[in-house]
């Protein structure tokens, strides 16, 4: 009986200590994947809005058609090289409430496990978590869900993000080598009016 019992021990701590089945690696959602061309989803976006993302010039974003479920969205892609790859998806879900926040961060912890980085605040006004991955290919993806209660600095309500680094990354080398000038190349040889000196506070206070 002692046999049997310490057996059935040690087969449920060898169960517990096996690693479990290896966790999705997320590319797409709502219809967008990552690392595709853009004009394979021409038809799901505003092209005519896209538009350079601020000191990520290489990058262009445009918004997305009303899609199921969601409130809003851009897609950013490379433009360096073709065919332009999708390298970032950004969405607003329709339902903004904390108990749909609640409900998808469960689901996404059931496909993708737990999160591996907690980025908001301790108020929980603002509620991230972020999740990395790795795939056979070597991309580098990262997928963050979001709640904003009242942070002005960002999209209220409920939102995703996923992300292909290495692809953003490939793409930003590529422009700065093929077109090296950009916003420093501006900057230089640029010098304020007032070489005085002196503390400007007229112009630190706000008036």
């Amino acid at each position: 009986m002692h046999k049997l019992i310490l057996a059935a021990v040690l087969a449920a701590a060898v169960a517990a200590a096996a690693p479990g089945p290896a966790a999705e690696v997320p590319l797409s959602v709502a219809g967008f994947t990552l690392g595709r061309p853009i004009e394979s989803v021409a038809d799901r976006v505003i092209m005519e809005t896209a538009l350079p993302v601020r000191y990520m010039e290489n990058l262009h974003e445009v918004e997305i058609l009303p899609t199921q479920g969601f409130k809003s969205g851009l897609v950013a892609f490379g433009t360096c090289r073709e065919p332009r790859p999708i390298v970032r998806i950004k969405l607003k879900y329709e339902d903004g409430r904390i108990e749909f926040f609640e409900e998808l961060l469960q689901r996404f912890k059931i496909r993708f496990g737990d999160p591996a980085e907690y980025q908001g605040d301790p108020f929980r006004v603002f509620i991230s978590w972020k999740w990395s991955f790795s795939d056979a290919h070597a991309n580098r993806i990262s997928l963050t869900l979001q709640h904003n209660a009242q942070d002005e600095e960002e999209k209220i309500g409920n939102a995703v993000k996923l992300t292909l680094h290495n692809r953003l990354e490939e793409d930003a080398r590529c422009f700065k080598e093929n077109r090296p000038e950009g916003r420093e190349a501006l900057r230089q040889g640029r010098t304020p009016a007032d070489r005085s000196g002196a503390p400007a506070w007229d112009l630190f206070v706000p008036k």
